[in-house]
């Protein structure tokens, strides 16, 4: 297995750089440090009908999202409740702006970013608490936004892709509505196991072994790492969650969790689009603007998506 030569190039320029890792940096100074280098290699930011902010409540606080709408048609629209990464952590609205914006354009859907409350100020289980309290408001509520109630679907990268397939547990749990579609880019899915490739890829491919300690630890605090709700892959029942869209990369070390998350769906008769990209590495679908095989990477998810959310064409 060889490492896409654009990658290299990208490698060396973080080895080059001036800025220090996150996990040496107090949070507040690791997002500003992660939303001014996230879009650098990113897509252009493509032009839309209409970018609006939405607080949505939670008790005593609102949840921040943005929505995105490329084209206003005058009929229900598809939507995607969008679930940023970054290690639940850092990340956020301005980190994943032209991802959301590139999904919108390119799969003809609405997409609801959504700003979930960060760790370690705000330990699990905040942040999926907020993901369910947007995803039971944006259902509520689809009509107020000219949104197809039967169309939504949920993604998101790496901690977000973990987000959104622990939101599609807890509403089958719950008997809440269910998404249509969930988008997992390189998930964690097991904070309990042991992976090889955590070994193999822990040190030189961008997400290395202290930036997980200090996710994970910060993000879990006390908690079990084997409550499902920390590692979806560990839920005993499968059987009935949307159809899934599964992506790993070849030196990033959590592709073998996602890989056996896309397992377990299929075992349980789950339809699942699996793609694997060998040369590329964790956070890639921030890179579509650098890296060619990123922004195939990207166009494949938005297919995938497209397809997903206008299955008649």
């Amino acid at each position: 297995m060889t490492i896409d030569p654009q990658i290299q190039w990208v490698l060396d320029l973080i080895r080059e750089s001036p800025y220090p890792p996150v996990y040496t940096l107090a949070p507040p100074a690791a997002r500003a440090q992660y939303d001014e280098t996230a879009t650098k290699l990113d897509i252009e930011a493509a032009k839309m009908d209409s970018v609006v902010e939405i607080a949505i409540g939670r008790e005593s606080r609102f949840v921040r999202t943005r929505l995105y709408t490329p084209e206003v048609t005058g009929q229900p629209t598809p939507l995607l409740v969008w679930i940023h990464g970054g290690g639940w952590t850092i990340g956020s609205l301005d980190s994943h702006d032209r991802t959301c914006r590139g999904l919108a354009r390119d799969a003809f859907c609405k997409v609801l970013s959504v700003d979930y409350a960060l760790a370690p100020e705000n330990p699990f289980p905040a942040a999926i608490e907020d993901v369910m309290v947007v995803w039971n408001n944006i259902h509520a509520s689809a009509a107020d936004y000219g949104i197809d109630p039967e169309r939504i679907a949920v993604g998101g990268d790496s901690a977000g892709g973990n987000l959104s397939a622990v939101l599609c547990h807890e509403a089958q749990k719950a008997g809440l509505p269910m998404p249509c579609f969930q988008l997992l880019i390189y998930p964690a899915t097991d904070m309990a196991g042991t992976y090889a490739s955590m070994t193999d890829y822990a040190y030189g491919y961008l997400l290395e072994k202290p930036h997980m300690n200090w996710f994970g630890e910060g993000y879990r605090g006390d908690a079990d790492p084997a409550d499902p709700r920390l590692s979806p892959l560990l839920n005993d029942d499968f059987e009935g969650l949307p159809p899934a869209a599964v992506y790993t990369a070849g030196f990033d070390p959590l592709q073998d969790e996602g890989i056996a998350y896309a397992r377990k769906l299929e075992e349980a008769g789950v339809p699942v689009i699996a793609r694997h990209y060998p040369g590329l590495i964790h956070g890639y679908f921030n890179m579509g603007g650098a890296v060619k095989a990123a922004k195939i990477a990207f166009d494949d998810a938005a297919s995938d998506l497209r397809q997903a959310l206008h299955p008649s064409g």
